[in-house]
């Protein structure tokens, strides 16, 4: 009697485990060098210092009641900056050829996209306390419960966002100023149809009607809702469904990219 050898591979490895064999892999550099989470901060925190105050004396308000609207808009702007630049890693290292060795890799390639997405979070977590943290000498009091769930709303949405540009730069790998161009296009038109450095109420018809349209919207008046504890608003519900469709569609934009990324 012989014994024959099954020549099919081993068992594919479970998404969840390379996808943290690929966060563990992308964290790295950065607990390596913790000081761009430092520099990455400082563009909000001169929002927040020089753009607070001043919404404070256009509205009439103490800064502390100003900083109980403006500061969860912050937070969501350090989302849409840091997640929608995340494509730039992928596409220099599609350019380097360091991405065509992971893919040689033995992780699934779906992996690859949600471990780096995952990763986006960790960052965005760190500088919304910081953010919060300094807030909160000039009088903004968080509700913690609402903090907890509106991190974690944001967290989905970055998900969606992230993979969104892992997308474009797979697609722009061969013309990097595409990627820029194409981002920083979409960008300030979403920040500044949000509402989220001033409010839009006082604005054209036109421009409320392109703001409801615009899933940032959303999410800024979720987060200001449950930042300020009412954990039942219909912004609350509205701003996680708008997550929801963000993830959803992101990630399937982005995990079909990175299947065909060669």
């Amino acid at each position: 009697m012989t014994t024959t050898t099954d020549p099919r591979p081993a068992a594919r490895p479970a998404l969840a485990r390379d996808s943290w064999a690929v966060l563990v892999r992308e964290l790295r550099p950065v607990l390596r060098d913790p000081f761009s989470l430092v520099f990455s901060v400082l563009q909000p925190l001169m929002f927040l210092a020089l753009f607070g105050p001043l919404l404070g004396g256009m509205t009439g308000l103490p800064i502390a009641e100003a900083f109980q609207w403006f500061v969860p808009g912050i937070i969501v702007m350090i989302a849409l900056f840091g997640t929608a630049m995340t494509g730039s890693n992928l596409l220099y290292e599609i350019q380097s050829g360091a991405h065509e060795r992971m893919l040689v890799a033995p992780v699934a390639r779906s992996a690859l996209l949600v471990g780096r997405a995952v990763k986006e979070m960790v960052p965005l977590v760190v500088q919304a306390l910081v953010i919060v943290g300094i807030a909160a000498l000039w009088g903004f009091r968080p509700s913690l419960p609402g903090m907890v769930l509106g991190l974690v709303v944001l967290a989905v949405f970055g998900l969606g966002l992230g993979s969104l540009s892992y997308a474009l730069g797979i697609v722009s790998r061969e013309r990097d100023w595409m990627f820029w161009t194409v981002q920083q296009s979409l960008l300030f038109p979403l920040m500044l149809l949000s509402g989220m450095l001033l409010p839009l109420d006082a604005g054209p018809g036109w421009m409320q009607g392109l703001a409801a349209f615009n899933p940032l919207t959303y999410m800024v008046e979720a987060e200001r809702a449950l930042f300020n504890g009412d954990l039942g608003a219909t912004a609350a519900w509205q701003g996680a469904l708008a997550a929801a469709v963000t993830a959803v569609v992101g990630m399937w934009v982005g995990i079909r990219a990175m299947r065909h990324s060669i």
